[in-house]
């Protein structure tokens, strides 16, 4: 089945719940208003739904394959790679000043989301770019911003990150990657590199690795780590390509789902040393990288939007097709579409209420980033950042989570045809899984939600947000609407489990950390419900009001039919979790460790 974009629930998010018009009102994006968004996203979804989309299956069927000397991706993907470039995509929200379209990432997002939908393992190469192009802009020198970063917007060049290493996980204080100063102010670059999505391929004519490693001398752990771009060929002063450098893909990665993306082992220093240039100040490497892997996090929540999304497609489609037994109620005489069963539909509303949440929550901190970066009041950059860094996690982590349930479903509404490769169920239930291990497992975002986020400010910034929540449960009160009311009720429990939450963390980090840590993951899936929960409360009081019903009555009573079953179903959880965390995280470490 092919993939529709869901233009309209996305502009109803760019428009109500990210406001577009007050972005529209910031100096430089005075021409991103609701007009603009709409043609963008159209033009998105021809490229998506048409080119890329169809290349899908056969990725997975046929994946990029290591051939000795390089990698040769799947048939289609180098084509349809230059159709994306070409038409301008990979600069759309990047500065106008290096070739790109400058527009805001409330926009960019929702394109992102329809390039995952329709093809998660090329979108890799293009999310990995966008890190990149960050990480330069933000602390590269004006000689690597003039070398680098048109050939990356324009996707002429492609982009990675250089962090694992076989005995580095996820633990980057034991990056032994070394880095050795040379005469001409460069360094040779020597060590070992996995998990380097595209770390090669053939689908552009130069990859720019941005590289961790450790120069000679530097202090232990983290604060010892630097970050260099190690470009596969080297760049000319007149801008050409030159001489091969000496980093090279020894092997990919034979993997359970993104079969198409090549994730490579690279070698670096074989033949006497890869040419580095530092980005920035030595030992400043993991700062750096921060800001590639923040802007990477981000992007992977959006990806487990758009996986879910597409899975949930293929599953309405599926429930309308598939004939089988008779409906209990008797609404038919004899059997029908799957669809008619309670439980069929349980399934589809569930997949469809937590894509549409967890949509509407990567639009609002799109929005929250769009204002931190580029708002001319310093007070209102500075609530904007505190904002979207709160929500990073919860988009990485909720939405990622979300997509392993929402495409599981997936396969369950097909029954044993789901277990059956040939109708694409099973392989989007594959390729969610790496979300939530990639850029930062779930528990790594969690111990982000938990240290940085929560116990840093003792809970102020949480507290603010929970603030905002009970200002839309007001609103929803003071609507008398039946829908409303039942989500105020569910979602002023959330928000009270919250706080309950967030001071349990912020008055028990230091003192008792293992009991806090406990409950982290499960205080970040209560944080996501209870965003994405908010702001589908936020979007039914749009669809209530006499201005929404005109313009498309059908969609905004399916928005309210949403809202109310997210609350309902999903909401709902959040009281259970706070036990959960509050009164349960003796029981998690009580096992001496011999008995398991």
């Amino acid at each position: 089945m092919s993939y529709i974009a869901p233009l309209k629930d996305m502009l109803f998010n760019i428009e109500h719940l990210a406001r577009i018009d007050q972005i529209a009102k910031i100096p430089g994006f005075e021409d991103a208003g609701l007009e603009t968004a709409q043609a963008v996203l159209e033009e998105c979804a021809k490229l998506n739904q048409d080119v890329i989309s169809p290349l899908n299956w056969e990725g997975d069927k046929n994946p990029s394959f290591h051939n000795g000397s390089g990698v040769t991706t799947t048939p289609g993907f180098k084509e349809a790679y230059q159709q994306y470039a070409e038409g301008g995509w990979q600069g759309l929200q990047h500065p106008a000043d290096f070739g790109g379209q400058g527009l805001p990432k409330t926009i960019g997002a929702a394109c992102g989301e329809m390039l995952n939908s329709a093809n998660m393992a090329f979108a890799l190469c293009p999310l990995l770019t966008d890190g990149a192009i960050e990480a330069l802009l933000t602390a590269g020198s004006d000689e690597l911003k003039a070398t680098y970063l048109e050939k990356l917007i324009s996707g002429q060049w492609t982009g990675t990150m250089n962090l694992t290493e076989p005995q580095a996980g996820s633990d980057l204080a034991a990056v032994r990657t070394r880095a050795e100063p040379q005469p001409d102010g460069t360094y040779k670059i020597f060590g070992t590199k996995i998990y380097i999505t595209y770390g090669e391929h053939d689908m552009a004519e130069n990859i720019v690795h941005l590289v961790l490693a450790r120069v000679m001398g530097a202090p232990e752990g983290v604060k010892g780590i630097s970050l260099f771009v190690v470009p596969k060929f080297m760049v000319n002063g007149d801008g050409a390509l030159g001489d091969r450098n000496d980093v090279h893909c020894v092997s990919i990665e034979h993997k359970l789902g993104i079969k198409a993306s090549p994730t490579a082992v690279l070698q670096f220093g074989d033949n006497g040393g890869g040419v580095g240039f530092l980005v920035g100040q030595e030992n400043r490497g993991l700062e750096y990288m921060f800001i590639m892997m923040n802007a990477a996090r981000y992007a992977v929540g959006v990806q487990g939007v758009a996986i879910a999304e597409r899975s949930y497609q293929r599953a309405v489609q599926y429930a309308r097709d598939r004939v089988q037994s008779r409906p209990v109620d008797g609404s038919l005489p004899a059997a029908g579409p799957i669809i008619h069963h309670p439980d069929v539909r349980r399934m589809l509303m569930t997949m469809r209420a937590y894509t549409e949440g967890c949509r509407a929550m990567a639009a609002t901190a799109a929005a929250a980033y769009d204002a931190s970066h580029h708002h001319p009041d310093a007070e209102v950059r500075k609530q904007n950042l505190a904002f979207y860094e709160f929500m990073v996690p919860l988009v990485k982590g909720y939405s990622t989570e979300m997509s392993l349930e929402v495409t599981s479903l997936g396969v369950q509404v097909h029954g044993g045809m789901g277990f059956i490769e040939e109708t694409g169920a099973a392989q989007y239930y594959r390729d969610a899984k790496i979300l939530t291990i990639y850029e930062g497992t779930t528990a790594i975002q969690a111990n982000d939600l938990v240290g940085r986020k929560t116990a840093r400010d003792g809970g102020q910034t949480a507290k603010a947000l929970a603030a905002q929540v009970a200002q839309t449960e007001s609103e929803l009160v003071a609507s008398g609407n039946a829908d409303a009311l039942a989500v105020a009720k569910r979602l002023k429990a959330a928000r009270e489990a919250f706080v309950d939450v967030v001071e349990f963390v912020a008055g028990n980090t230091k003192a008792h950390p293992n009991d806090v840590f406990a409950g982290s993951v499960p205080y970040l899936m209560l944080a996501g419900n209870l965003m994405a929960g908010w702001q589908m409360g936020r979007a039914l009081l749009v669809a209530l009001t006499p201005e929404a019903q005109t313009q498309d009555a059908a969609f905004m009573a399916a928005k309210v039919t949403t809202a109310r079953f997210y609350a309902d179903h999903i909401l709902s959880k959040a009281p259970g979790i706070r036990d959960s965390i509050v009164e349960g995280a003796g029981s998690v470490t009580a096992m001496a460790l011999d008995a398991f």
